[in-house]
């Protein structure tokens, strides 16, 4: 996926960014991803009096993954309100990785990475499955 487009995906996390809800950290985050079948999706922070019960951009983005039909993820990035490259905490890899095509590419601060490198050995659904 050498083609992938990541300054137009940039842009998308910073649109989705000026959506955030982030009255308590003051840091709002946007996310954006192209699946596999070509769709941009996004999504934004949206915290919560309650903090524990805050949603990170990538949650809200895999749920506009969903409800526009699905698909695997094949592009990703995240960024800030300065427009900053960030990483998306480890508890949004897992939840990312649900959803991830096998060739996914995440532009990083340090650059574009496989998805491999940046969660090697993930738990998924192939853990849950039986073996006899």
């Amino acid at each position: 996926m050498a083609d992938v487009e990541f300054e137009g995906l940039v842009q998308a996390a910073q649109e989705a960014m000026s959506a955030a809800y982030a009255p308590y950290s003051r840091y709002p985050v946007g996310a954006a991803a192209l699946t596999d079948s070509g769709q941009v999706v996004t999504g934004c922070n949206v915290e919560n009096a309650s903090y524990g019960v805050g949603l990170c951009a990538e949650c809200t983005l895999v749920g506009q993954l969903q409800l526009s039909g699905g698909g695997r993820i094949v592009a990703f990035v995240c960024v800030n309100s300065a427009g900053e490259i960030i990483m998306p905490c480890g508890r949004c890899r897992q939840l990312l990785n649900e959803f991830a095509a096998p060739s996914l590419r995440i532009l990083t601060p340090r650059g574009v990475r496989s998805w491999e490198q940046v969660l090697p050995q993930p738990f998924g659904p192939a853990d849950l499955e039986e073996t006899h």
